[in-house]
């Protein structure tokens, strides 16, 4: 089973007001320019609304102290001032890691190893939030914060990562520890950055500024074909350079030597310097026994084989043999913008490897179409960022679709297979650790069926829609057919009480045999969504900002709802 939690932190509200009450009268007391009588200094003002949004109120006051007393301060200069103080505080929980784990101990130095290679991640996406608020203006930081959460919720999936992968319970508390100050202002930049509107209020920055620049920017986007203003020359690039799926390709593989390349492996080696448009792989027909990994530089590649059945890539790496459940991927796409097709991904460890990763994806505008992922517990790590699936068949026993991305399954067969004895099949177990993120689990027009091998006890197996593996899980089902072995109360707890009234879990426009739901469990987080407008907002155009980058992977795709 998966461990861990996340971290409880945070003062009561009673001490926090005080802080913040006893910190603006600090600030107004060095000087400054005043509004009327009121003692109160402009700046301090602003940090004081800024800071209301937050969970972490403290913390909050704390980080934005370096802009606390510049009177010409503006809402670039505190969010900014917010990302930093986080990017501080990773960098810290980074290098302290090393001194919490022992290297001499194989199993410690794995754990170390991932905390490191994730929170350097982190800092990655945090820079480049920090990046994006200088970059922008008044008149577009409105129609940044889409972007903005979308880095923000993966910094937090880095973290939480990390601390899911520490099974010794000493260790993980001094980890734990060690992570408290990033985890807050993580949290903290988050809620400021889904507040920028109320930012502009408290700096009496009109919010029809904002709005009007974003229709003067759909009005350019519709006039040039192109993307809104905001979006970078290389991201534009990017996202131009994938609209072809039949591409001539730039590598071929083949294990019988009719390619230029026998492995994968060597043909990503081959990734050119400064690549402009797309590198395209083609993958012929074979079982690719390797560990692939597409690596973070290696943006804007596309894969594709001779069909999910004929081009396999296959690992058998699982947790029973002391590998972090990160580490057991058989695929591994990072790089941004990632598109594979017609391509088989598998773990063969079986239902008694327990955690054993087919694929792991924390691409970011990544798409996969007509491909299967094959396994047990844990099949597909959707660990970060949006991603889209069209076409594919995916396959386990226990949590298989798991993670905290912004993920759409759309038109998909999802195959329950037969677990163990004396275990229960799952289908998700989404990680949402924060309320802010953006993140979340979605499944339209898909069937969820049994495998032969699990049919003739499907009834007896108990079969569940999912359950909430982090406090604010979010999974929707929508719009797909349910077979007769879906279990009445479709949702199952993780332990106990945890995370019953914090998760939001959905239904809405399911059908067959196992969609009824007069019988669902009654939590506070349950939905039946009856409303159109209701559920609109999990569909892939406003979900994944699918309407900016779908039609450019060349997989076929919905953009709202099907009916």
């Amino acid at each position: 089973m998966r461990v861990g939690k996340g971290i409880a932190a945070g003062a009561s509200i009673l001490v926090v007001v005080g802080v913040c009450v006893g910190l603006i009268a600090g600030f107004s007391n060095k000087g400054g320019s005043k509004e009327g009588n009121t003692g109160i200094s402009t700046t301090s003002k602003s940090v004081a609304a800024i800071c209301a949004r937050t969970d972490y109120k403290e913390a909050c006051v704390k980080s934005l102290s370096a802009v606390a007393n510049n009177q010409t301060a503006n809402p670039k200069d505190f969010i900014q001032a917010a990302i930093q103080a986080t990017i501080d505080v990773v960098k810290e929980a980074m290098n302290q890691s090393g001194s919490i784990f022992n290297s001499d101990d194989k199993a410690q130095k794995m754990v170390k190893d991932d905390c490191e290679d994730l929170l350097s991640y982190a800092v990655q996406e945090l820079q480049a939030s920090f990046s994006m608020v200088g970059d922008s203006d008044m008149h577009t930081m409105k129609d940044r914060e889409a972007e903005l959460k979308n880095w923000l919720s993966a910094v937090i999936s880095y973290q939480q990562t990390c601390l899911d992968g520490v099974a010794d319970e000493n260790l993980k508390k001094k980890m734990s520890s060690g992570l408290l100050n990033a985890t807050e202002l993580t949290s903290n930049a988050l809620a400021i950055v889904s507040s920028i509107s109320g930012i502009f209020n408290a700096f009496n920055i009109p919010t029809n500024m904002t709005s009007s620049s974003r229709r003067l920017l759909e009005a350019d986007q519709t006039k040039k074909g192109e993307y809104p203003g905001w979006i970078s020359p290389s991201d534009r690039r990017l996202l131009a350079g994938r609209n072809n799926a039949q591409a001539k390709p730039d590598a071929v593989v083949a294990k019988d030597g009719t390619g230029q390349y026998k492995t994968i492996a060597a043909a990503l080696a081959a990734y050119p310097k400064n690549l402009k448009g797309r590198y395209v792989i083609y993958v012929k027909a074979g079982v690719y026994n390797e560990y692939i990994t597409v690596t973070k530089d290696q943006t804007n590649v596309f894969m594709y084989g001779d069909g999910p059945r004929k081009t396999i890539v296959t690992g058998r790496k699982n947790y029973r043999d002391g590998v972090s459940t990160y580490q057991t991927a058989s695929f591994a796409a990072i790089g941004t913008g990632f598109i594979a097709k017609s391509m088989g991904f598998q773990n063969t460890a079986g239902p008694a490897g327990h955690q054993a990763v087919a694929l792991r994806v924390q691409s970011d505008m990544s798409a996969f179409y007509n491909c299967r992922m094959d396994g047990y517990q844990d099949t597909l790590y959707a660990q970060t960022h949006r991603q889209f699936y069209r076409n594919c068949v995916i396959s386990g026993t226990v949590d298989f679709i798991f993670g905290d991305s912004a993920a759409v399954i759309q038109n998909s067969l999802i195959i329950v297979r037969k677990p163990m004895d004396n275990q229960k099949n799952i289908v998700t177990a989404q990680g949402r650790q924060d309320k802010r993120e953006s993140t979340g689990l979605v499944i339209q027009n898909c069937r969820i069926v049994p495998e032969q091998l699990l049919y003739p006890v499907r009834l007896k197996i108990p079969t569940y829609l999912g359950r909430p593996w982090k406090m604010y899980s979010r999974t929707i089902i929508m719009e797909s057919t349910l077979s007769d072995f879906i279990q009445p109360e479709g949702f199952m707890p993780w332990e106990g009480n945890f995370a019953l009234d914090t998760l939001y879990y959905a239904e809405y426009g399911n059908r067959g045999p196992g969609a009824a739901t007069n019988k669902r469990v009654k939590w506070k987080g349950y939905h039946v969504l009856k409303n159109r407008n209701e559920v609109l907002q999990f569909t892939a155009g406003p979900f994944l900002q699918g309407n900016m980058w779908l039609k450019n992977t060349g997989a076929p795709h919905i953009l709202g709802l099907k009916n």
